[in-house]
């Protein structure tokens, strides 16, 4: 029984899951072009319409359409046009993305470029990424809010990764407007619900029937964790195995893997047994005085890691290690660091 036989489809992450940057990231596409169930692709990124994020996918060697991808300025305009009339007018703060997803919902956007008008009022502001938005841009955001429009964020990721570096994302704008303002958006995005809300309508499954697949713990498994998805954690991209050592329960995985070839084998999880040991695949491990005692079988790194994390996480949750210490017994274990 491989981890796919328990779910009805996949909620994949894309930046550090299937590529970085214009490059797949190692067994990514093999994985999912043979994935048996429905995939959507969901992110944050509202800068890129659906169909652009499918022709990158393409490119990369996947079979996938604009409506297999799910993007966050989706799920803001699926919120926006349950609470506005249809044809409101929505300032479209971002990139194309947001335009074309407010017309989908049948609303009416104004790109912000064109919004220079005092007199103008919009019924509300969808605010995503947009590499080209300007300071003028975000006051005009600011103007609408203070004039009483809903603003809804698409995210709040603080930094976007890119193949120059690590970039401003769309939490800092939107921290601008907020200091602006006054209050905060009402967020869509990972790590809140509606982003994963939105893929479970469009597969017609309740989220609990979802495996949702990212590489970081405060959006992607943290939303995950929030809507009610087991999650899949990957070591491919920002989060670590030590950066997991010391996450609270709400930022845990269900399961934590090297890569998406998990998918399809059988998952070994960490059991404890009566005396105290945390097992996986005959490979048992448990702290004594806050340092490791080991016993059994050599099993693979993923399986030691799984064990190691699981006595890790009850010491850490019953307070006999702290985050610190944590951090560096799975760094112990940790092969991929």
């Amino acid at each position: 029984m491989t981890l796919l036989d328990a779910y009805q489809a996949v909620v994949c992450d894309l930046d550090g899951v299937v590529y970085r940057g214009p490059t797949a990231v190692d067994h990514a596409v093999e994985a999912l072009q043979g994935c048996p169930l429905p995939v959507l692709y969901a992110t944050n990124n509202a800068s890129r319409t659906p169909e652009a994020v499918a022709d990158h996918l393409v490119e990369l060697g996947l079979e996938v359409g604009a409506a297999d991808v799910v993007t966050s300025a989706q799920a803001g305009a699926h919120q926006l046009a349950a609470q506005l009339a249809p044809g409101s007018a929505v300032l479209a703060v971002g990139g194309e993305g947001v335009v074309r997803a407010l017309e989908e919902r049948g609303l009416r956007p104004v790109p912000v470029r064109e919004a220079r008008d005092p007199q103008a009022r919009y019924a509300a502001v969808l605010q995503g990424y947009g590499p080209d938005l300007s300071a003028a841009d975000l006051a005009e955001a600011a103007y609408a809010v203070h004039g009483g429009a809903v603003w809804v964020a698409t995210n709040t990721d603080r930094t976007l990764p890119t193949d120059r570096g690590t970039a401003p994302g769309n939490g800092t704008l939107v921290a601008a407007v907020e200091a602006a303002v006054g209050q905060p958006p009402v967020v869509v995005g990972k790590p809140h619900a509606p982003l994963y809300l939105l893929c479970a309508d469009r597969v017609h499954h309740a989220p609990s029937e979802l495996l949702a697949v990212g590489d970081r713990l405060d959006t992607d498994i943290a939303g995950a964790v929030a809507t009610g998805m087991d999650s899949l954690l990957v070591l491919t991209g920002v989060d670590s195995a030590v950066s997991l050592a010391a996450a609270p329960v709400s930022l845990r995985p269900t399961y934590l893997a090297e890569d998406l070839r998990a998918l399809h084998t059988a998952y070994r999880a960490a059991e404890r047994d009566a005396d105290g040991w945390w097992e996986c695949n005959g490979h048992r491990r448990r702290l004594v005085d806050g340092a490791w005692k080991v016993d059994g079988a050599d099993a693979s790194p993923i399986e030691r890691l799984r064990a190691a994390m699981a006595a890790v996480h009850e010491a850490l949750d019953a307070g006999d290690v702290d985050e610190q210490r944590a951090r560096s017994l799975v760094s112990e274990v940790d092969d991929w660091h």
